[in-house]
Parts: C-alpha cells; sequence; structure tokens
C-alpha cells in the first residue's frame, strides 16, 4: 500500500509540475499581451497627435486666411496675396485656391479657382485653374463642403490640375456680408506626409500601420500598390476570416478596439485601431504579427524554469505534511459527515414548518388544498404558506434570494413573519409592507425576497394581492392568461418602501397557479429554459384535458418538466381550491 501511495504522490507531483508550468506560460503571455495593448495603444495615441498637430495648424491657419478673404470679396484679383501669404507661412501645404459659385463674378466667368501652388523646386506659381477641363463644381470636395456648412477634410484625391500629387483637402465656406455661402477656401495637404509620420518608428520590426479615409480607401500601407488605388474591404475581400470585416465597419464607422484574426498570409495578427480625432473622418490600424509579438517569450524560460523548480520543492513539502496528516484528513470527514446530518436535521425542521397534511381543513368542504416542498440540496430558500381566517383564504409563495443554509433561515423567517401578519391583518399590501420592514432591518446579508400575497375571499371570490417581484401567476379556466402584476420591488430591499396592491373577480371553476423561477427558468442539456411559454402551454394542455384542478395542474407541470429536463432534482408545489368558486395553485419548483 505505501508503494502505491508513493507511485500516486510522484504522478500528482509531475501533473502538479506540468499544471504549474501552463499557468505560468500563460501569466507570460498575458503580460506579453497586456504590454502589446499597452504600445499599440500608445502608439496609436502619438501618431493621433502628430497628425493632428499638422492638421489644427492647417485648420487654424485656413480661418485666418478667411477672414482676409471675406474682407476682400469685391477686388478677386487681390485674393492671390492672402492665398500666397498663407501658403508661405505654412510648409505642409503644397497648395491653397479658392472655388467660387458659378457665376459669382460675372466677369470672370462661369468657374472662379484662383489657386497658388508650391512646386517641388520651392517657387509658388499662381493660376486661375477653374474651366470646363477643370470643373471643381463636380468634384466631392467641393460638393461636400458646400454641403457640410463647415471646415471638412476631402476624400483623399490625385490632383491633376493643380499640385500633380496625392492630396486631402481642407475647405472652410466663403460667406459674403449676409451670411450667405458664395465658396470655398481650400488648402492641400500631400499625403507624402502622412505616410512619413504613420511609418516611423513602429513597435516591432515586421509590424505595420495603415490609414483609411471615412470611405475605407487606403491612405498608407505596407504596399504602396494598394495606396490610393483600393479600398480595406476590396484589399481582404479574399480573407476567409470574417473578422476583417467587422473591423473594416467598425473602422468607418470611427469605433476603436483590437482583434485577433488570420491575416491574407496566414499568420495569426493583432490589430488595434481607433479613429484620427478631427473633422477627417480617418482611421488608422496598427497590425502586429503574434510570431513577433510572442518572440519575447522564450527569454522568460529561465524564469519559468526557476518556478518549477520552485514548484518542486513546494510539492515536495506537500508531500511530506500530506504523510503527516491522514489523521487529520480523517478527521475532517467524520466532521464533513457530523456536518451533512445536522443539515439533514435543519432540512426536517425546515420542511416542518411548512404545511404538510392534505387536506389540511377536513372538516371544510369550501376548500380543497394539496402542496410539497423538497429542496434541491439540504435546506433551501423557497417558501409557501396558506392559512384561514374570516372566510377569507390568505396564502403566499416567495423565493429567497440565494441558496443554503443562509437561504433557509431567511426563508423561515418571512414563513413566520407571514404567519404573524396574517393573525390581524387582511390587506395583501399591508402584509408585504410589514414583512419587507422586518426583514429590511435586520438584512445585514442584502438577501431579498421575490414575495406574492393573495387574499382570497371564499364567497365572493374577490381576490386580493400584492405581487413585491415574483413570478405573474395563471389565471385557468375559460382559457389560460396572466393575473396582471404592478412594478413592486422584492421585499428585504429597502425599508419605508410602499407596495401596491391589486384585485381581481376570480370566476367559479377558474384556478390560479403560481410557481417560482425555478419552473421557468429550469434547463435541459442544451441549457436551454424551459420557459414561462412553456408554462402555459402545459396549463391549456390540463385545461384542454379537463384535468386543471389543483393536484391535476401541477401534476402535469411535473410530468411536462420531467420530460423536458431528466436532471430535474426536485419539484415542489402547494395548491388550494374551493369547489364552485376558483382554485389556487401554488408552485415551487427549485434545481
Amino acid at each position: 500500500m505505501r508503494s502505491r501511495y508513493s507511485v500516486a504522490i510522484i504522478i500528482t507531483v509531475v501533473v502538479l509540475l506540468e499544471l504549474i508550468s501552463f499557468v505560468q506560460l500563460m501569466f507570460a503571455r498575458k503580460g506579453i499581451r497586456d504590454e502589446v495593448v499597452h504600445r499599440a495603444e500608445t502608439e496609436l495615441l502619438v501618431k493621433n497627435l502628430e497628425i493632428r498637430n499638422v492638421m489644427v495648424a492647417v485648420e487654424t491657419a485656413m480661418a485666418n486666411t478667411l477672414w482676409t478673404v471675406e474682407h476682400r470679396l469685391q477686388w478677386p484679383d487681390s485674393l492671390y496675396v492672402d492665398l500666397r501669404r498663407m501658403l508661405e507661412q505654412n510648409s505642409t501645404v503644397v497648395g491653397v485656391g479658392l472655388m467660387f459659385t458659378p457665376n459669382y463674378y460675372p466677369q470672370k466667368g462661369r468657374w472662379y479657382e484662383p489657386y497658388v501652388v508650391r512646386l517641388p523646386n520651392g517657387i509658388i506659381e499662381q493660376d486661375q485653374i477653374g474651366s470646363a477641363h477643370h470643373n471643381y463644381l463636380e468634384m466631392e470636395f467641393y460638393k461636400s463642403g458646400i454641403s457640410a456648412g463647415k471646415g471638412r477634410w476631402s476624400e483623399p484625391y490625385f490632383d491633376e490640375a493643380g499640385a500633380q500629387m496625392m492630396l486631402s483637402t481642407y475647405t472652410l465656406p466663403i460667406r459674403d456680408g449676409k451670411g450667405k455661402i458664395v465658396g470655398l477656401v481650400g488648402a492641400d495637404v500631400s499625403l507624402e506626409w502622412l505616410s512619413d509620420v504613420i511609418n516611423r518608428d513602429n513597435i516591432y520590426s515586421k509590424s505595420f500601420n495603415i490609414v483609411v479615409s471615412r470611405n475605407g480607401k487606403l491612405l498608407v500601407g505596407p504596399d504602396k500598390r494598394h495606396v490610393m488605388h483600393h479600398t480595406i474591404q476590396e484589399i481582404t475581400a479574399s480573407a476567409s476570416d470574417t473578422t476583417f470585416q467587422v473591423i473594416n465597419r467598425e473602422m468607418m464607422e470611427g469605433k476603436s478596439g483590437h482583434r485577433k484574426l488570420v491575416g491574407i498570409d496566414g499568420q495569426k495578427k493583432s490589430v488595434f485601431y481607433g479613429p484620427i480625432e478631427g473633422e477627417t473622418g480617418w482611421s488608422m490600424a496598427v497590425v502586429c504579427n503574434d510570431k513577433d509579438i510572442y518572440s519575447g517569450l522564450r527569454r522568460s524560460a529561465l524564469y519559468i524554469l526557476l518556478l518549477g523548480l520552485a514548484g518542486l520543492a513546494l510539492l515536495c513539502y506537500i508531500v511530506y505534511r500530506t504523510a503527516r496528516s491522514a489523521r487529520s484528513l480523517r478527521k475532517a470527514a467524520a466532521d464533513k459527515e457530523r456536518i451533512g446530518s445536522e443539515l439533514r436535521i435543519a432540512r426536517g425542521i425546515q420542511e416542518s414548518m411548512l404545511p404538510k397534511q392534505y387536506p389540511p381543513y377536513p372538516e371544510r368542504k369550501d376548500v380543497d388544498i394539496f402542496g410539497s416542498l423538497v429542496p434541491a440540496k439540504e435546506v433551501g430558500g423557497d417558501l409557501y404558506d396558506f392559512n384561514i381566517r374570516d372566510g377569507k383564504l390568505f396564502f403566499c409563495i416567495g423565493d429567497v434570494s440565494g441558496k443554503g443554509v443562509p437561504a433557509s433561515l431567511v426563508m423561515a423567517v418571512t414563513r413566520s413573519l407571514f404567519r404573524v401578519v396574517t393573525d390581524h391583518e387582511d390587506q395583501p399590501e399591508a402584509i408585504v409592507m410589514d414583512i419587507n420592514e422586518s426583514l429590511a432591518d435586520m438584512n445585514d446579508s442584502e438577501m431579498f425576497v421575490t414575495l406574492f400575497v393573495g387574499v382570497l375571499d371564499l364567497t365572493t371570490g374577490l381576490l386580493r394581492y400584492c405581487n413585491a417581484g415574483h413570478e405573474e401567476p395563471l389565471l385557468v379556466g375559460k382559457g389560460v392568461g396572466l393575473l396582471p402584476s404592478a412594478d413592486n420591488i422584492p421585499v428585504g430591499v429597502e425599508a419605508g418602501k410602499s407596495y401596491k396592491a391589486q384585485e381581481e373577480i376570480i370566476y367559479p371553476g377558474t384556478t390560479i397557479f403560481l410557481y417560482t423561477d425555478g419552473l421557468s427558468e429550469a434547463e435541459d442539456a442544451t441549457h436551454a429554459q424551459y420557459g414561462k411559454q412553456r408554462v402555459s402551454k402545459t396549463a391549456r394542455q390540463a385545461l384542454a384535458a379537463d384535468k386543471y384542478d389543483p393536484e391535476g395542474l401541477i401534476a402535469a407541470q411535473t410530468e411536462a418538466l420531467r420530460r423536458f429536463t431528466a436532471n430535474a432534482e426536485v419539484i415542489a408545489c402547494v395548491s388550494c381550491r374551493f369547489p364552485d368558486a376558483a382554485t389556487v395553485a401554488i408552485t415551487l419548483v427549485n434545481f
């Protein structure tokens, strides 16, 4: 036996060592992953700030130029001076121009577009480039700028008539003295500058950054063949990983995030993306290969080895202590059995507090009650109770939040409070309020109880009730429907709360069916819930078979539930009825 015991210890040690190594690897990967997330988010932030600094400088300079232009509108030829000055003072701008509405200056013709451009050799030239061949009135940046009525960055484009390069234009509307928009002033920014900023100092040697426009056009990317020629949707159309489509959509919507995917090259990648602040509508993404991200994990091998040795030493100590603690284990087993016995006794005490004699009022012919309760564990928190006083049936059903001994104690207190309060109180809302005050006053454990209290006049069929967060009962008679329930919070949550009562006439032959969420939320092997619809469906079937008396209705629900979920541990029910008037079925289901 000592030999088998030693072999078991050795196997345990090996398994635990492997487990420790696995846990260490997972922690190491998590640490590296957290670092990558931090570095990528920092990269996005830094690049964003660099781009915004340039954009804000252009936007500010354009606002100053706009003010000057609007004060010189009556001298169209003098506007070149303002454009040249703006270009000379901003090195990032390659061209600046004005685009007026058709025939704004009749003497200039339909198209008037004064434009000043800085050539590659540094010489500044000016010209009126508006014409039928360069019809800016049909260009996207002009239409969108006019319709926007405010500062706006255009979709990137190739300017053949002016700067002769890939540009994005920032436009501001020009207004005359009456506030009417009469044109645009625009500044062209080269995308070559943008590419320099984006591709500088990547976080890994093989990582890369991309920038896309608001319409998905690739502005900056690792493959220059795609830049300005394709959208990210077109580039990733052949990818089998659908995560590409999710990222594409969220980038165009200006959202931030990070996701993992399998790239077109078959390698696993991590993509971090976010919008570029401002009016551009652009988004940026940082793309890293997982192979690069986790290349540093090998450097952690030594630390893992040291941790493994430490774990082995710890396991040896555990084995040593285990050999000496057999007596303690036997004692613990005995204690466990004693606790189990005490819980079974507690279960018996709890069950003894609930009605268990049926019929409970054999001397009465106007009421028939049936019920049972068996907790899923040794003790539980579901409760029901009923009594008759002054020709009225007082009944309740409740469900304590939580399980086990704490819930059973709250259950016992709630049931006792119901008995005490209904001895002198007839109004269901007052009964619930009294119970709530008592539970809330001693609710240090922050547990609560969903509770339904009903008071049924056995002679008139008038039901007055108060529902404190419990499942809505069913009315089964001429049909199957829900008993309307006001929006009251469970008892024990907050002292001083007021509760609203309702009333309903229960016509002869009608059954009131009450249950806890253990019935509707019971699950089958696939974790699908039994659901309120099945509760109603089963009630309709019982009604059609004329077996909707209290015991028959509960039996129908019990059988339907057992067919639905084979692992149902317990079904507990209570029903009460008075002939030729109404029926009340109170049902509790625990799992």
